[in-house]
């Protein structure tokens, strides 16, 4: 067997969180009596925190007012915790995908660009019992994907040299931090990114589906 564990982004990848996300910024954008986004739209917001969500989203005349900008990410994550389980779902085949890993002896852990108690909180909620090695989001922005030193810590607390580790996301900036690691990159069809955006982005395989993940072992 090539590979001895597998890296997974969580949005996009594991679970199906746009709803909530968009519901929940659409929400702090109208409190702030800003333009809202179609929910569709957020698939190009996602993926680089939520301090870069709130300044994409945010009137481009508003975007570097700091004080403005730390004021709406708090609003954001304060709504977003209340409500991040309210849509949100695994994506189909994905917890079978999950046991099947770890029932052939494959390593799995997680790393995200959300806020890492957020992280852990819909990990915890949706994807119980599944044996992940290591659950990690973001706790500060220097860490921030595609930066690859987290990506790196896992590999070694797993005890796995990066080049036998599959990371597996939906977003260019994921294929980045794989790259940066020396994992394999593999990206996914059925989250928000495009095949073109992944493969632009350094993928060395797209899976359609989560069953297909396997075949690459």
């Amino acid at each position: 067997m090539q590979f001895e564990g597998v890296l997974f982004d969580l949005d996009g990848t594991l679970v199906n969180s746009l709803d909530d996300i968009a519901d929940s910024m659409n929400t702090v954008l109208q409190q702030h009596h800003f333009p809202s986004h179609p929910n569709e739209d957020y698939k190009l917001f996602i993926g680089n925190g939520l301090r870069n969500l709130v300044r994409t989203v945010l009137p481009e005349t508003h975007r570097t007012d700091e004080e403005l900008v730390g004021q709406c990410l708090a609003s954001m994550v304060e709504l977003y915790n209340a409500n991040c389980l309210i849509k949100t779902k695994p994506y189909a085949g994905i917890t079978e995908l999950l046991d099947q890993l770890t029932s052939s002896g494959i390593k799995i852990s997680i790393l995200s660009n959300k806020n890492d108690a957020l992280t852990k909180k819909i990990v915890q909620a949706l994807l119980p019992e599944r044996n992940f090695a290591y659950v990690v989001g973001l706790t500060t922005e220097a860490l921030k994907k595609p930066n690859p030193a987290e990506a790196l810590r896992i590999a070694r607390e797993m005890g796995i040299s990066p080049e036998k580790i599959l990371y597996v996301g939906d977003s260019g900036t994921d294929m980045q931090t794989a790259t940066n690691a020396g994992m394999f990159a593999v990206g996914v069809l059925w989250g928000f990114r495009s095949k073109e955006e992944l493969l632009l982005n350094g993928a060395k395989a797209v899976a359609e589906y989560p069953k297909d993940l396997v075949r690459i072992f």
